[in-house]
């Protein structure tokens, strides 16, 4: 089955840029600044050779890996808190719901007037964003435990902690890992973004930026290609990481 799904994902992705050639080749597109898929590959390839790139790829890697580090130790703990405290979860629960759908990328201008420091700043950004898909799956997971476990595991005679540590925890943890995955996406957006907005010494987006200015659209597109192409590896990787760890849990899902 995953096979014969990757087959059709490259057989899509194979048409689309075959579409685009033919459009931009023959002029189907009149008045469409764009450069052909080939064009676009060649630069691929090109920038994979250009230091300034590569060292932005890191830079923006790094902002990406520390932001979504700090959001996972801050929202987990957070969202199992809420979770396990019903209470305290309805006082607080219309605080998170005014402020999660705030687009993240709208407050980037306000962050660089509030964070004078360049990379705290755009670190900042992906830590807000990332946040709340963790945050609300992690409560989701919370209000997914069988309530008969818990109840089973308390009349054995085991505390609150025992129960949370035996039964709340595994049975979130798979509704955890996929807002990890979520928010790996848009941490990786935002990281870009930033980096588009306020500029910097090193990033793609400050390298998409350098391009733009030198009218070189298929370097800019180059580095969009190289982005998503991380975002993509990433999303494949902890996707089966979920299905790895947590396969128990698809087949109950998919089960009921």
């Amino acid at each position: 089955m995953t096979g014969s799904r990757l087959l059709r994902g490259a057989a899509g992705v194979a048409g689309f840029l075959v579409a685009g050639e033919l459009v931009i080749r023959f002029g189907l597109g009149e008045g469409l600044v764009f450069p052909a898929p080939s064009e676009v590959l060649a630069g691929a390839w090109e920038v994979l050779a250009d230091g300034a790139f590569l060292k932005g790829v890191l830079t923006t890697l790094g902002n990406w890996a520390l932001g979504l580090l700090i959001a996972i130790a801050v929202a987990v703990p957070v969202g199992v808190l809420l979770g396990a405290l019903p209470p305290v979860e309805r006082a607080i629960r219309p605080i998170l719901e005014f402020l999660r759908p705030i687009p993240s990328v709208a407050i980037i201008p306000l962050a660089i007037l509030l964070i004078p420091v360049d990379e705290l700043m755009k670190v900042s950004v992906i830590v807000y964003a990332s946040i709340w898909p963790i945050l609300i799956n992690t409560l989701y997971g919370m209000h997914d435990v069988d309530p008969m476990a818990k109840d089973t595991l308390r009349s054995f005679g085991f505390g609150s902690l025992a129960v949370l540590a035996r039964v709340s925890l595994p049975s979130a943890a798979p509704f955890v890992a996929t807002g990890v995955r979520i928010a790996t996406g848009i941490a990786l957006v935002l990281a870009v973004s930033a980096e588009l907005v306020a500029g910097g010494a090193a990033g793609i987006g400050v390298y998409v930026n350098v391009a733009s200015s030198g009218n070189r659209m298929d370097l800019m597109m180059a580095a969009t290609f190289w982005a998503g192409l991380l975002g993509v590896a990433a999303n494949l990787a902890l996707l089966a990481g979920e299905r790895r760890l947590f396969h128990w849990h698809r087949v109950r899902t998919e089960g009921s």
